[in-house]
């Protein structure tokens, strides 16, 4: 069973947001399969497709690392299972 997750990151655009987020997705051994980010009129948006493997990274503890992440730089990130968010947005 595939253990996937959509992060989304949107706040006002500075230098070091994705490689914030990027070091503390590698920390937990979580790899980024798709990315995407714009920038518009100074607003960084930014999705990301992960794969958490096969039990060996803990969702709770990388939301919970997100959390503190967004905290430090000042923007939202939110994580959700990939399932749940195909379900909620009917992709």
């Amino acid at each position: 069973m595939e253990n996937r997750a959509i992060i989304t990151v949107l706040g006002s655009d500075r230098a070091g947001i994705v490689a914030a987020v990027a070091g503390a997705l590698a920390e937990r051994n979580a790899n980024i399969l798709d990315i995407t980010q714009t920038i518009l009129q100074g607003i960084f948006t930014m999705t990301m497709l992960v794969d958490l493997g096969e039990g060996d990274v803990d969702f709770a503890g990388t939301q919970a690392r997100l959390a503190e992440l967004s905290e430090q730089l000042g923007v939202q990130i939110q994580m959700q299972r990939e399932d749940v968010f195909k379900y909620m947005y009917r992709l």
